[in-house]
């Protein structure tokens, strides 16, 4: 059991600390483009937000628990980390079966939805979430520690001690997760065999078009997001819902707890990579990102320059070169040099610049 709580501590720290830079990057990247961002993109953003905050908020505790190889804190804590990873779980659960939706509708149907209404529909799943996982608070279900006492959820168990607890149980199952689940695996589905024969049809006229190729690449896209939340939290919901109907406190070995647990803590860390292999706007926005990082903090350099062919007292000139981002229209970033000179005062010759002057080392 030692060696468990060490390899949790160190595997949720590993998370914590990917999801807070990939997603904390896209945010970033999405605020410098949120006046060119389309539906889609405006629902991953609240999926960034769900993993980004999650991580921020819950998973410290977690660790810091695992150190004390006890769950830290009393009640109000472990209702504090339940019901606040339930809300987030739930919102990136619906998150992303409104985004297969919404997928589904745009390449199936061709039925486009303003930004506006995607804003509403983000703010409505957010709403439901709280709703629905504020029920415990109010005698409808509870939040206690997990069998391995490092993290807290709903007690699952909770539906032999009562018809309301029951109740919510089976309904938090059946209604929050199987249904979106099917929603998520019917409409990817449903995607990927239109636009497989929508390009087939054109490959069988010799067409060639752009447009074939982005909606594949943005298809497969969230496909693989899609995908990888489904796999990541399916462990977990497995054992969950096998525990809900054995009365013994320990019918599982405490492995059988832990190691799904964490599996689905994974599904935090992979979106951003995601869009970075399939979206190239992506790369390009990372990659101009990155140039103008690097620029700000080691872009400049100082060169110290003697004239050449003039004894020793004669002036000794400064010159700092700084690598300086321009930003064009086009979108791109130029970097230019550019040069300041200093030269110090002498009474033998004149304060000039000499452009074959040598490095002079420091």
């Amino acid at each position: 059991m030692q060696k468990i709580l060490f390899q949790e501590i160190y595997f949720v720290l590993t998370v914590m600390l990917l999801s807070i830079m990939g997603n904390g990057l896209v945010l970033v990247i999405c605020y410098h483009r949120r006046k060119k961002m389309v539906d889609s993109e405006l629902l991953c953003v609240n999926l960034a937000v769900v993993d980004f905050f999650c991580c921020i908020c819950f998973y410290p505790l977690s660790i810091l628990s695992s150190f004390h190889h006890a769950w830290l804190g009393e009640e109000i804590t472990c209702v504090y980390y339940g019901f606040g990873c339930f809300i987030f779980g739930l919102c990136g659960m619906f998150t992303i079966a409104t985004v297969s939706i919404v997928r589904y509708l745009k390449t199936c149907y061709t039925v486009w939805i303003k930004d506006t209404n995607i804003g509403l529909v983000c703010v409505s799943l957010w709403l439901v979430a709280t709703v629905w996982s504020s029920f415990p608070l109010f005698g409808w279900g509870e939040y206690v520690p997990e069998p391995y006492g490092l993290s807290c959820t709903v007690a699952w168990r909770g539906y032999h001690t009562s018809t309301k607890d029951a109740f919510y149980v089976i309904c938090s199952f059946a209604c929050f997760t199987l249904i979106p689940v099917l929603f998520i695996v019917v409409s990817q589905c449903q995607i990927l065999y239109k636009v497989s024969r929508f390009s087939y049809s054109l490959s069988a006229r010799g067409t060639r078009h752009n447009l074939r190729h982005a909606e594949k690449r943005l298809s497969m896209m969230f496909f693989c997001i899609s995908l990888g939340f489904v796999i990541a939290w399916a462990p977990y919901a497995i054992v969950s819902f096998l525990f809900i109907f054995h009365k013994e406190p320990r019918y599982m070995a405490p492995e059988g707890f832990v190691f799904p647990a964490l599996f689905a803590k994974s599904s935090h860390i992979y979106n951003p990579f995601i869009y970075f292999y399939f979206n190239k706007t992506f790369q390009r926005e990372v990659h101009s990102l990155l140039i103008s990082f690097y620029n700000k903090l080691g872009g400049n350099r100082v060169g110290v320059h003697a004239s050449s062919g003039h004894p020793a007292p004669h002036p000794i000139h400064i010159q700092l070169q700084e690598q300086k981002c321009v930003r064009k229209n086009n979108g791109r970033t130029h970097v230019r040099q550019v040069y300041a000179c200093w030269g110090s005062t002498s009474k033998s010759g004149p304060n000039k610049l000499d452009k074959k002057s040598l490095p002079v080392s420091i």
